[in-house]
């Protein structure tokens, strides 16, 4: 049974996110730019972990899995052969009272302008194009004309001869990638959930055309998992197909995986039946054959596509919803992110008991030991009670306290996040006993 949204929680959030240095908004000196989004220190941490430990499922622990780096610049071939051209459209319209632009299958009343209230002020609806145009070159012209990816799919398409060739691999296997791509979204909005400039965890993965729909059920049971393994609740996510109406020009099926936001289910993944669209469309328009030899069969064929495809900073954002709480403890209010520790900005921090220039040097030697093993954070401002709510909200797993009796003893106190349970380790054990906790 699913839970109910929480219209407070976004506010919470993003108040979060700016006062502890995960999101900023961008170019705020000069009254900032709309949708676009800094990482702060904890933010760009907490990113990169997201966009890690899905590379660490997806490529690491998988022999048929490789990666891809591809360009984010492309000729207009490249999305005319994939249908971006004539088909990567949403339907805009205006409204003749306040001229504000919107998204119409976005609106919740067709008839009523959000902004301004007026009813039935919209012109017909037009399809705009999503894709970001610009020029190669010191000369401006059509022949000049260059794409910004709104995807990085096309890249491992392009590039699929390169990794067979390569890489020796023969379907099933995929091509995984995490990169930026840019959307002219009409209406971005709800943070950094729906933006222009984001960045993709994608992975191609090329099969015989017998097996495809094995392999999208595979890939959709695998992607959902993948959450709930990272500390989302299965009341909080869904598997949702898509209906015929929605599929995309190149789907014959899509299932996205959802999770409960503020504002309801929205998409955080999107698993698609992409069939053998794009290798077909690519080797038709450059020419090349983009197919598999089966030498146990002695036949070509050109493989079909199961695509993942999931937004990272939604996905962080999601993460960060997903591990919010607020409570009381001995009468007084925590408010605690409780993140996955592969998911958490820091996983450790080192707290000297005070400033005292007689445990600043253990401090550092035991910051210095775990700082090869784990992202630590270093922090003696205020009383060690503040420093651990202080942790507490970014969701730092563990804090280590240095304490005047480690100068006797040599050991030092790990304080757990979730029950706030404290634990005395000798410093020599330190690495090994973090590292338990940790798996």
């Amino acid at each position: 049974m699913s839970a109910a949204p929480d219209p407070e929680l976004f506010d919470k959030i993003v108040n979060l996110c700016k006062r502890r240095g995960f999101v900023f908004p961008s170019a705020e000196i000069y009254g900032g730019f709309r949708s676009t989004y800094d990482y702060g220190p904890l933010g760009v941490l907490m990113l990169r972990n997201v966009k890690n430990a899905w590379w660490r499922s997806m490529v690491q622990l998988r022999d048929d899995i490789v990666g891809l780096d591809a360009a984010i610049l492309s000729p207009p071939a490249v999305w005319e052969a994939s249908g971006h051209l004539a088909n990567f459209t949403d339907p805009l319209v205006d409204c003749k009272n306040c001229q504000e632009r919107f998204r119409l299958d976005k609106l919740e009343d067709p008839s009523n302008c959000p902004s301004c209230g007026t009813k039935d002020s919209f012109t017909e609806a037009r399809q705009f194009n999503l894709m970001f145009k610009t020029h190669a070159g010191p000369v401006e012209g059509a022949g000049h004309e260059v794409f910004l990816r709104p995807e990085t799919a096309q890249g491992m398409f392009l590039n699929f001869k390169n990794v067979l060739e390569t890489s020796r691999k023969k379907p099933p296997f995929g091509i995984a990638q995490v990169g930026k791509s840019f959307r002219n979204e009409i209406t971005p909005g709800n943070f950094v959930f729906r933006t222009r400039e984001f960045e993709q965890m994608e992975m191609e993965f090329f099969v015989p055309p017998a097996e495809s729909q094995h392999w999208y059920e595979y890939w959709c049971q695998q992607r959902y998992d993948w959450y709930l393994e990272h500390g989302i609740p299965a009341e909080q996510l869904r598997l949702r197909p898509h209906d015929a109406a929605e599929l995309s020009h190149y789907s014959s099926a899509t299932s996205d995986v959802e999770f409960l936001f503020p504002w309801g289910f929205d998409e955080l993944e999107g698993i698609a039946h992409r069939g053998d669209f794009d290798l077909k469309a690519h080797a038709e328009a450059s020419g090349a054959r983009l197919e598999f030899f089966d030498q146990t069969t002695n036949e070509h064929y050109v493989p079909h596509v199961i695509e993942p495809a999931a937004g990272a900073t939604r996905t962080m954002m999601a993460f960060l919803m997903a591990a919010y709480a607020e409570e009381e403890v001995n009468g007084e209010p925590r408010t605690v992110l409780r993140l996955h520790h592969r998911i958490a900005p820091y996983q450790v921090a080192v707290l000297p008991l005070s400033k005292k220039d007689t445990l600043t040097p253990v401090a550092k030697e035991v910051f210095q030991l775990l700082a090869p093993h784990f992202m630590c954070d270093y922090d003696e401002t205020q009383a060690i009670g503040r420093r651990y709510r202080r942790q507490d909200e970014v969701g730092t797993p563990f804090c280590i306290t240095v304490d005047f009796e480690s100068l006797e003893d040599r050991s030092v106190t790990v304080r757990d996040r979730d029950t706030m349970l404290q634990t005395r380790v000798p410093i020599a054990n330190l690495v090994a006993q973090v590292h338990g906790l940790l798996t």
